[in-house]
């Protein structure tokens, strides 16, 4: 049979990240292509005890079905953590569990964006939320990241020839995948061009809490007066990915669309997940928690950027960063870099080609994206080794 798949997704391509998982599931393959926290930084044993402790006292409070805007309890103490630690929210927001961010992203094209209707994004950016915003039609326009942020300039230029835009989309802390963080100068004026255009901002934030050094910068959220940024935050990379739960705070009548649209989704999150989350971060020290992650990833990033300036300077470059997980490279433009990511395949280390995250793929790129937090140091040593000795005998 001939099989039709709907406009939507016929000209969708598998994840780079994804396929690259494939090579990264050899054991003999040192894997910097992936995103996933740390083994040290799960926190099992206090998960097995909030677990143990609800299914011995009211399992059928996490087994049955609930409510799509999440666990009532979670959400309460969210909107007061928000609020208290970084000034987030407002009586004029409301916040909905998601599983994951990945699917606020999702809720948001669907409620929002019309097919052929313009999401302007980072240039690069995170691939996940590309392909989610290209599965709804919308058309793509990127602006380029700069050590400080995305350009204004050039994000004020594709506001003006796309009157069409509706989202702005940013993740202005330790971005994924260039690790850049945006500064106040430039999110009060990503803020201000979005309000001056009329177009809303997705503010995706699964990284603000792994901040090494450097001086906290206030939310784009936080300066929210307007009803313009829906915040998108998670408890992937703080407690763990495989439970899938995150939140948005969104201006009360996008929440509402979202909704409905979470019940068309998946009916609700796992209940199961949000209790546990919602227990560690009011039963447990969660501050404590976010501090020993911080001091696990301080050591892993400090580490993987001593060993890129020992191996592979000069053909190599990078971009020191402030927190997060990745490291964004560079190569000198006279070296193919996707043949170059190939090769490295081939000699048992994976990293990600960095045009997997541009808006248009086909665009030529010299980067490509690491990530440490993942390896053992025994397997970033090794693997960051042959990255060098690649790289500089070409």
């Amino acid at each position: 049979m001939e099989y039709k798949f709907s406009d939507r997704v016929s000209n969708l391509k598998p994840s780079a990240i994804r396929e690259i998982f494939k090579y990264a599931a050899d054991p003999s393959v040192v894997s910097l292509s992936a995103g996933n926290p740390s083994p040290d930084a799960f926190p099992t044993k206090e998960i097995a005890e909030i677990s143990a402790k609800v299914l011995a006292e009211d399992p059928i409070s996490v087994l049955q079905y609930s409510v799509s805007e999440g666990y009532a309890p979670l959400r309460k103490h969210l909107a007061e953590y928000m609020k208290k630690e970084h000034n987030t929210g407002s009586d004029n927001d409301d916040i909905l569990i998601t599983t994951g961010a990945q699917q606020i992203m999702d809720l948001c094209s669907k409620a929002l964006v019309n097919e052929g209707e313009v999401v302007i994004c980072e240039a690069p950016s995170f691939i996940g939320s590309l392909n989610t915003f290209r599965s709804y039609n919308a058309k793509l326009v990127g602006v380029p990241v700069e050590p400080d942020g995305m350009n204004t300039e050039k994000l004020e230029e594709a506001l003006k020839a796309n009157p069409n835009a509706k989202l702005i989309y940013t993740i202005p802390n330790f971005q994924n995948p260039s690790g850049v963080t945006m500064s106040l100068e430039k999110r009060k004026k990503v803020y201000e061009l979005a309000k001056k255009y009329g177009v809303l901002i997705i503010e995706d934030n699964p990284y603000g809490d792994l901040r090494y050094s450097g001086e906290y910068v206030p939310n784009i959220k936080s300066l929210d007066t307007d009803g313009i940024v829906i915040y998108a935050g998670s408890f992937s990379k703080v407690i763990s990915p495989g439970m899938r739960v995150a939140y948005t705070i969104a201006p009360k009548p996008i929440f509402q669309k979202l909704v409905v649209c979470k019940q068309g989704n998946d009916v609700h999150t796992n209940i199961w997940s949000q209790y546990v989350c919602d227990e560690f971060i009011t039963k447990y020290d969660f501050n404590a928690h976010l501090a020993r992650l911080r001091e696990i990833y301080t050591k892993k990033a400090s580490f993987c950027m001593e060993l890129l300036d020992k191996y592979c300077a000069p053909k190599i470059t990078y971009h020191k960063i402030d927190g997060g997980l990745f490291i964004w490279c560079d190569l000198p433009e006279d070296i193919d870099m996707p043949k170059f990511c190939r090769e490295l395949v081939l000699k048992k280390v994976c990293v990600v080609p960095g045009n997997a995250f541009l808006t248009d793929e086909n665009e030529t790129c010299h980067s490509f994206r690491i990530n440490f937090s993942t390896p053992t140091d025994e397997q970033l040593e090794r693997g960051i080794k042959i990255l060098g000795e690649y790289a500089n005998s070409l």
